[in-house]
C-alpha cells in the first residue's frame, strides 16, 4: 500500500487479476483491473479515449461505419446493422453520437462527446480477442491522444463450476489477505 497525500492506492496482483484500488478518506474509488493469462472466459474491453478529432467525433456516418467493419476486423460475427444517434443534450458538451451493434458473440457500443474529444467504446464477447489489438486499432481509427482501457473477465462462475468455482475462492482469499 502506499499513501500520495490523502490518497492510498493498493496494489492486488494474483493469479488471474491485477488491480489498483484507490482511495481517498473513506471513499473507495473503482478498481483498475487487468486480466492475467485470460482463458477464453467472456471478455469485456472497456475503452475511455481523449483527445480525439471533434468532426469525427460528430460525424455520425463515421460511427457508423466503424460500427459496420470493426466487428469483421476483430474476427467477429455481424448479427444486425449498426443503429446510430445523435444526441442533443441542454448543455453542448453532452451533445453526441452513440451506437452499437450487436454481434454473435454479444455487442460492441460507442458514445462520442466532441465538445470534449471524448468517447467510450465498449466490446464484449464471449469469444476471446486480442484486447491490445483492439485499443490500438480504436485509438488509430478515433485519433486519440490518449486511451484508457480495462478488461474485464466476465461469466467466470458460469465456466467449468469446479473451476469457476475454485478461481472465484482463491481470488477472494487473495483479495482479502492483501486488504
Amino acid at each position: 500500500m502506499r499513501s500520495t497525500g490523502q490518497c492510498s492506492i493498493v496494489t492486488v496482483v494474483s493469479k488471474h487479476w491485477h488491480c489498483v484500488i484507490n482511495s481517498t478518506n473513506d471513499m473507495l474509488f473503482p478498481a483498475v483491473c487487468q486480466v492475467a493469462n485470460h482463458t477464453g472466459e467472456s471478455v469485456h474491453l472497456v475503452i475511455d479515449g481523449f483527445g480525439a478529432d471533434q468532426r469525427l467525433l460528430g460525424d455520425a456516418d463515421a460511427i457508423y461505419r466503424f460500427l459496420d467493419q470493426y466487428p469483421e476486423a476483430i474476427g467477429m460475427t455481424k448479427i444486425t446493422p449498426p443503429a446510430v444517434y445523435t444526441y442533443v443534450g441542454q448543455k453542448n458538451q453532452d451533445i453526441g453520437i452513440s451506437g452499437f451493434v450487436l454481434i454473435a458473440e454479444s455487442h460492441i457500443s460507442v458514445h462520442t462527446f466532441p465538445q470534449r474529444g471524448y468517447v467510450n467504446i465498449d466490446i464484449f464477447s464471449c469469444k476471446a480477442f486480442d484486447t491490445n489489438r483492439a485499443t490500438e486499432e480504436i485509438k488509430s481509427t478515433f485519433v486519440l491522444e490518449s486511451v484508457k482501457s480495462w478488461t474485464l473477465a466476465r461469466g467466470l462462475e458460469y465456466a467449468d463450476q469446479e473451476v469457476a468455482s475454485q478461481m472465484v475462492a482463491a481470488e477472494r482469499s487473495d483479495l482479502a489477505s492483501r486488504l
